[in-house]
């Protein structure tokens, strides 16, 4: 495998819960993943992304991390986790797993040692702790899942948890943060793995003097991320994923200097309507950002924290904002399905990496029913039941089958799946080669052999049409208009989301052609 295999890398988020249940306790596990790993190669991925996998109280979804060197026992052992290294390395596929330096769980070990040392001891010095006003909290900081960002422990003083309470947000002004994670990369490191994605990154350090929230990408941030680029520069071809988000491109960049990240997560993209001029402006603005600093661009259509493109962009609004998440808005799925196809084949042929969300290739619709009592994100509750938040796109994958569980587990899944994703499975798809599974390993090929990193040259193109083409001679069109418009000299087609009437490209559909020159 080359050492620069992540600029051009297509990269498959595995949500271990929902993905496959291997021990029939109706939750997703390292067993059923190792036993979907032939799946997995045949769709065609380079990489796997693992969201996290440790022993927590799950709180978060295992965002509330207990203890970082260690695996959940729902979802297996250490000796398991290392086996699946090992297993996917032996089929070309390789693992990046999930990093939560910003804050741990209540039930982690420092932090009950805080607890218990009490007020201006250095066990408290690892978090944010601080004493209130009277009865009130050190400011009026308000959780990104709604409510306070301050919890009161029983000495009176207040933890600062940016997130859930059951989260304390470490404090990374102090060492012993600092050399605590640079132990936990080598620990990871040391048993294969390739890559570490890091959640919430721009967000480690606070300024509580300012009067306004300060906590969002503060000068100190990349310090310790240089540091973290050491530690993966000496393991050689391991490398570090951003999620960071920052409306801001030219603070975007400094992430993904030659000394601190290898790539970041695209969001812009991802967020933007289904719209041609949005599009553009979103790729252009992507490439012109990324050029400047040599690091290769990531397309993202969707993860575990946003709908599904077949219901986002069936929506009257195809856009998404984090705090406009439009839950429960009417989605035309029909309509959904045919512009994800699209959107799909989009970024497969743009320049840079790709990420494949779970179920996103068997085309899976967010489940916006589910009872209020079986909803488990924090944001649900923290927001006393007025946002449904992010349960509708973690249901368990449909494998096979006519009824729930559809393979994925023998026992009733930890999420409800739907009765109607009976033609949704692996299974049915597989069968089909115009279902959305054969769309995407076709693609997932095809990009394989000719795309990935590089450039590419726009080309001349029809009001409401996106054209461009790539080095090898593939050429992609998408035409997001409402009418039908022609297509350009071609020497065959080499891929389609939808049927191509004769020389004709119909509305929300892409098309790859094999184009020896591309004329401007």
């Amino acid at each position: 495998m080359s050492k620069t295999w992540w600029r051009g890398a297509a990269i498959y988020q595995v949500y271990l819960r929902s993905f496959a249940d291997g021990n029939g306790d109706g939750v997703g596990d390292l067993a059923g993943l190792r036993s979907r790993l032939p799946y997995l190669a045949e769709l065609g991925v380079d990489a796997i992304w693992l969201n996290p996998w440790y022993p927590s109280p799950m709180a978060d979804g295992g965002y509330d991390v207990a203890d970082y060197r260690d695996i959940d026992p729902s979802f297996g052992t250490l000796p398991e986790a290392e086996k699946f290294i090992q297993e996917a390395h032996a089929l070309g596929i390789r693992t990046i797993i999930d990093i939560v330096p910003n804050h741990g769980s209540d039930q982690q070990e420092w932090f009950l040692q805080a607890l218990a040392a009490g007020p201006g001891s250095p066990e408290r010095a690892r978090f944010w702790f601080a004493e209130g006003r009277g009865e009130l909290p050190p400011n009026d900081w308000q959780s990104i899942f709604g409510g306070p960002a301050w919890t009161r422990v029983p000495d009176g003083q207040w933890y600062l948890h940016l997130f859930a309470p059951e989260q304390p947000d470490f404090n990374w002004t102090n060492p012993e943060v600092v050399e605590e994670f640079h132990d936990i990369l080598r620990f990871w490191f040391d048993r294969g793995v390739d890559g570490i994605r890091i959640d919430s990154a721009a967000v480690l350090f606070k300024d509580f003097d300012s009067v306004e929230e300060s906590y969002t990408d503060h000068d100190a941030v990349h310090e310790v991320y240089r540091g973290w680029r050491r530690i993966a520069d000496e393991y050689g071809d391991r490398i570090l994923i951003g999620e960071v988000w920052l409306p801001d491109q030219e603070r975007f960049a400094l992430y993904l200097r030659p000394d601190e990240m290898h790539t970041a997560f695209n969001f812009d993209f991802m967020a933007r309507p289904w719209e041609p001029a949005e599009l553009r402006e979103s790729i252009d603005l992507t490439l012109a950002t990324h050029r400047t600093i040599g690091a290769p661009p990531t397309w993202v259509l969707s993860n575990h924290d946003v709908p599904r493109p077949v219901t986002k962009y069936g929506r009257a609004v195809t856009s998404f904002s984090h705090t406009d998440r439009r839950d429960g808005m009417p989605s035309d799925l029909v309509l959904g399905e045919r512009r994800a196809r699209a959107a799909a084949l989009l970024a497969m042929a743009l320049p840079g990496s790709v990420y494949v969300y779970q179920g996103e290739e068997l085309g899976l619709p967010e489940v916006d029913d589910i009872p209020g009592e079986l909803r488990q994100d924090p944001m649900w509750t923290r927001s006393r039941h007025t946002v449904p938040g992010r349960d509708g796109c973690r249901v368990p994958l449909p494998w096979s089958g006519a009824a729930p569980p559809f393979g994925y587990s023998t026992a009733e899944p930890w999420l409800p799946q739907p009765a109607s994703w009976e033609g949704l499975t692996a299974e049915a798809q597989d069968a089909d080669p115009g279902s959305m599974l054969c769309l995407y390993r076709t693609a997932l090929r095809i990009r394989r052999a000719e795309l990935g990193d590089g450039a590419l040259r726009w080309l001349d193109a029809p009001d409401g049409v996106l054209a461009f083409a790539r080095e090898s001679g593939l050429t992609c069109l998408v035409n997001l208009g409402a009418e039908p418009v022609p297509l350009p000299a071609h020497e065959g087609v080499l891929l389609a989301s939808g049927p191509v009437n004769g020389d004709t490209l119909p509305s929300d559909t892409a098309v790859w052609l094999r184009v020896t020159e591309a004329a401007d």
